[in-house]
């Protein structure tokens, strides 16, 4: 077999150092923030509803891990599609393997979508654990993924701004009203584990990011998001895969997953499992591009978590017209209006140097030759 690495159109080198960047030409980031809100919304409500057992016909729930295994399928194909249709996978790094021409990951952006599919995996497992409160694992994921973010920054040597600050500030507010005295502090051994690998993943993601992706330069950003998409679903398929088969025809949650991959027509519900496969990998999609925008992890992490915090509230008052369950209490609204104001916050010094630029211009032209 002949291996040699080829080299693609575009630049080969990540950037290793934050390139200073301009905020008004960054508008972007807004555009896919709605994106994520608007796969995540109906992504969360139709999950629950299936876990649940509440849509039309439903006699019983199908769980978590039941769910993942064509779920997760359909995200490998919506990626598959997705890269094919936007013609992304040239940006990819290449080797020639056996006469073919295929994309590789490097060994940077392999680690990350390792810790992509760990960060999938453990959030679906944080629901699940027995002796373990949702709420309290809702607080310390996404907090800690906020804490990590400044964090992050510096260590990256980047300059933090005081809008992403004050945004930081009250996400993590928003996150504390949302959860209100339903807190508990019971933590098993493996819900310990589960959010300490949620979080390592996070931590070495985004400082991966930093240095190689977040350098303003749309190709190297772009290869970055290939690199890791290619790697993130396959390996989280493999691995439900694999488990499925370890796990024999036995109870418990690798009975589960077995029953996800050979069940699926029994179930009678296979078009929602997929079609929460392809919103799952829609949130994967804008998430992923939200977090490579060139600026601090400290703006674009709360523009992410702000992002699925107003889904969630929408998510839940959806269920409550359309199927009747629990609506939005208001420690939600409290937490959701604490959202909304940390993302004008963000939005504020983006959008009017967009105005100033755009004044400028306009001057400019109208200025005798």
């Amino acid at each position: 077999m002949r291996l040699a690495i080829l080299r693609p159109g575009p630049p080969r080198r990540y950037s290793l150092a934050p390139t200073p960047h301009d905020d008004s030409h960054d508008l972007t980031i807004w555009a896919y923030a709605f994106g994520y809100f608007a796969a995540y919304a109906p992504y969360s409500a139709l999950t629950k509803a299936l876990s649940g057992g509440s849509l039309p016909g439903m006699t019983h729930g199908i769980s978590g891990f039941t769910l993942l295994p064509v779920s997760t399928t359909a995200s490998l194909v919506g990626m598959f599609i997705f890269l094919t249709l936007k013609g992304w996978w040239r940006y990819a790094g290449h080797r020639e393997v056996l006469g073919l021409r295929v994309p590789m990951p490097g060994r940077w952006t392999l680690l990350s979508g390792l810790c992509s599919a760990a960060i999938i995996g453990t959030t679906t497992l944080a629901y699940t654990l027995p002796g373990a409160s949702i709420v309290f694992m809702m607080l310390l994921m996404r907090g800690g993924v906020l804490v990590l973010a400044p964090l992050v920054d510096v260590l990256s040597g980047r300059r933090v701004r005081w809008p992403s600050w004050l945004a930081l500030a009250l996400s993590l507010g928003a996150v504390v009203a949302a959860t209100g005295t339903e807190v508990s502090g019971t933590l098993t051994l493996l819900a310990t584990v589960d959010v300490g690998v949620y979080l390592t993943g996070y931590f070495f993601r985004l400082r991966a990011m930093s240095h190689l992706a977040k350098s303003g330069d749309p190709a190297v950003s772009i290869r970055y998001f290939v690199e890791e998409q290619m790697v993130a679903t396959p390996a989280l398929v493999g691995t439900l895969a694999l488990l499925a088969l370890v796990g024999g025809g036995g109870d418990g949650i690798l009975g589960e997953l077995r029953e996800g991959f050979t069940g699926f027509l029994a179930r009678g519900h296979l078009l929602e499992e997929v079609l929460v496969g392809v919103l799952s990998q829609g949130t994967g999609i804008f998430g992923g591009l939200i977090l490579l925008d060139a600026r601090e992890n400290s703006f674009t992490v709360p523009v992410n978590r702000a992002s699925s915090v107003l889904a969630g509230v929408v998510a839940s008052w959806g269920l409550a017209a359309w199927l009747g369950l629990p609506g939005v209490g208001g420690r939600e609204l409290a937490g959701a209006s604490l959202v909304i104001v940390a993302m004008t916050v963000l939005a504020l010094p983006t959008l009017l140097a967009a105005r100033a630029r755009a004044r400028r211009e306009a001057s400019a032209q109208v200025q005798p030759r």
